[in-house]
């Protein structure tokens, strides 16, 4: 760096014809050297830091998407893992991710919805059924996904889920997906 800096100074101490100037007709003095050679090296720091700044942000993004549709994929993809805290996990990611129609619509067209029923039929413990529940309320805000769900068979399915002495908490989920699964079930067959 201290080169490079020295090199940039020499080069604005050379006069036009590319010899350099002499010491006693310049102005520059000792000082004005090192202010110069000082400036430089700042200059080319800051620019050798956004460079490295801008490396990193690229590679990171490359190397760790934890945002958009890759990490919903991912998410959706620890549902097929066969141990139940991978399968919590996954559910409990996607709960969080539906926060709007268009991620709910996104979990459903990647088969996260399906899954879901899946786990939630399969669950032999009272945090998966709870981590099921809460996805499935999650997705099931969405009037599409609601639809999507109760052409899957959701509400048997729901219905069939054990409540828990436990946790009061599968039972409000459980109860707010049948609430929307029935609305839905009432407007088709009344139109």
């Amino acid at each position: 760096m201290r080169i490079l800096a020295a090199r940039l100074a020499n080069h604005f101490r050379r006069g036009r014809n590319g010899y350099p100037r002499s010491r006693n007709l310049s102005s520059l003095t000792k000082k004005d050297d090192l202010t110069l050679e000082e400036e430089a090296e700042r200059k080319i720091g800051w620019m050798l830091k956004l460079f490295f700044a801008g490396t990193a942000t690229y590679v990171g993004y490359q190397f760790f998407p934890y945002m958009g549709d890759t990490l919903i994929q991912q998410s959706v993809s620890l549902l097929h893992v066969k141990d139940p805290l991978f399968k919590r996990i996954g559910a409990s990611r996607l709960s969080r991710f539906a926060i709007d129609d268009e991620r709910r619509m996104k979990v459903v067209e990647l088969g996260g919805a399906q899954e879901l029923l899946h786990m939630l039929g399969a669950a032999k413990d009272d945090k998966t059924r709870k981590e099921a529940l809460k996805a499935l309320a999650a997705l099931s805000k969405s009037d599409e996904a609601a639809n999507f769900l109760g052409s899957k068979g959701a509400l048997s399915i729901v219905k069939s889920t054990p409540d828990s002495s436990e946790d009061t908490d599968i039972s409000t989920y459980k109860s707010n997906i049948l609430k929307k699964l029935d609305d839905k079930d009432l407007a088709v067959s009344s139109s």
